[in-house]
């Protein structure tokens, strides 16, 4: 039976088109045009994502299909990442309320840390201190202080405008006791502090790959982006500054793109546990306080 026009279906059909046609990048919480048209309709229209089809025939009013169709322009002709277009971004069954101020989530991290870091935290009620650097809108210092359930968290940015709408999430959750914000370069505000985990999504993006983005990614800041000549330069810092501040038995875990190569490169005798995800084991690093220490 053909959908009535329209209807949820019609738009659902005429969208996905105008999305393929437009030379678009995916990858800013969704992987193909199909979702995309699906997270637009279910968020314009207050619908769970997984109902969708419960409602396919349903007709839209003037002003849903008003709406619908100017964020869909809006998509189509700037490139600008839905993410930014709705204010929302979904990490697994979690949203985070976003705007041009902080990356769009979609660190592997998440999955992670939803899987309780599992096999490397056997008891997560026992991690009682986690960092989150670098952490944009606090999406994955929210997730570690939702699976660490006994764990006061700190997450560091050095954008204060990143903050800003950190803090909205850290109150959207409820998390104001125990997850707090600091204004810093790396670990420089935490650094007479001790951590069982220290967690980071840095600028990771080499120099070559920036020149070369996608128009999508221009829309976000280019600080938290852009990692140097190799993409590193940050987490070189990092991991001598965790050396110093995990606690004995500590973990550091780190996303770095697609810069395994130069990472392993870098430090051949370092044993770096490559983790795996959704997208494959070459992303996150694992490695432990014992072994950083020898870098200092």
């Amino acid at each position: 039976m053909t959908a009535p026009a329209n209807s949820i279906a019609e738009f659902y059909e005429t969208a996905v088109t105008q999305l393929e046609s437009a030379g678009l990048s995916f990858g800013h919480g969704c992987t193909c045009a199909e979702d995309e048209v699906a997270w637009l309709l279910s968020a314009t229209l207050d619908i769970p994502f997984d109902e969708l089809d419960k409602f396919w025939s349903d007709a839209l009013t003037d002003e849903q299909r008003a709406t619908l169709t100017q964020r869909l322009n809006e998509r189509c002709a700037t490139k600008t990442p839905l993410a930014y277009i709705l204010g929302e971004a979904w990490l697994g069954p979690y949203i985070f309320k976003i705007d041009r101020r902080v990356i769009v989530p979609r660190s592997f991290i998440a999955e992670l840390l939803m899987d309780d870091l599992s096999p490397w935290v056997q008891n997560p009620e026992a991690i009682t201190r986690v960092a989150d650097i670098c952490t944009g809108s606090s999406c994955l210092a929210i997730l570690a202080a939702l699976h660490f359930p006994n764990s006061q968290v700190d997450a560091v940015d050095l954008s204060p405008e990143a903050l800003e709408v950190a803090r909205i999430n850290v109150d959207l959750y409820g998390l104001e006791d125990r997850l707090k914000l600091h204004q810093g370069d790396l670990m420089a505000p935490l650094m007479d502090q001790k951590y069982d985990i220290i967690i980071s999504n840095p600028p990771y993006v080499d120099a070559a790959s920036m020149d070369s983005l996608p128009g999508e990614y221009r829309h976000e800041p280019e600080m938290a982006l852009a990692g140097g000549k190799d993409g590193l330069d940050l987490v070189h810092t990092l991991m001598r500054q965790a050396a110093q501040t995990l606690n004995p038995g500590g973990w550091l875990i780190v996303e770095i793109g697609h810069n395994k190569d130069v990472m392993t490169a870098t430090y051949p005798n370092l044993p770096l546990v490559w983790l795996d995800t959704d997208g494959g084991n070459d992303f996150v690093f694992l490695i432990d306080q014992a072994s950083l220490k020898t870098l200092i």
